[in-house]
């Protein structure tokens, strides 16, 4: 599978409605869907919970390795639990962004896998530069 396979792509997409789908005036910070329900005291992060595991879904059906699938359940709990935490919890969601770090490990996960299989000896499953970004 390529970087640009259209499952790839569609989770793109929806990370971006959930973690960036819109520009705050003023302060020209992006929130998205995710920070919006996080407001809704109570059941707002429970709901963003949805589009965060069908992410973690559909990368265990695309082949995500156990190591990149707890990778991606350790951002969304740290999500969930600092982002249930009223006001603090909101200003959290708006900088973490658990839906874009997820999608970007199941990225970096098909990158390696592609280079693999074109036989390049050098290709690192995960590069070390990037290995902070999760």
């Amino acid at each position: 599978m390529d970087t640009d396979h259209p499952d790839l792509v569609r989770l793109r997409k929806l990370a971006h409605r959930m973690d960036t789908a819109f520009r705050l005036p003023i302060v020209g910070v992006r929130v998205g869907w995710d920070s919006v329900l996080g407001l809704v005291p109570g059941i707002g992060d429970v709901l963003a919970l949805a589009p965060a595991g069908y992410i973690v879904k559909e990368s265990y059906r695309l082949g995500a390795p156990p190591s990149v699938l707890a990778k991606m359940g350790l951002n969304i709990g740290i999500d969930t639990a600092i982002g249930a935490i009223p006001v603090l919890g909101d200003l959290f969601d708006v900088g973490w962004k658990a839906n874009t770090r997820n999608v970007e490990l199941l990225h970096r996960h098909v990158a390696a896998q592609s280079a693999t299989k074109k036989g390049d000896p050098k290709a690192a499953p995960y590069p070390d530069s990037q290995d902070s970004q999760a």
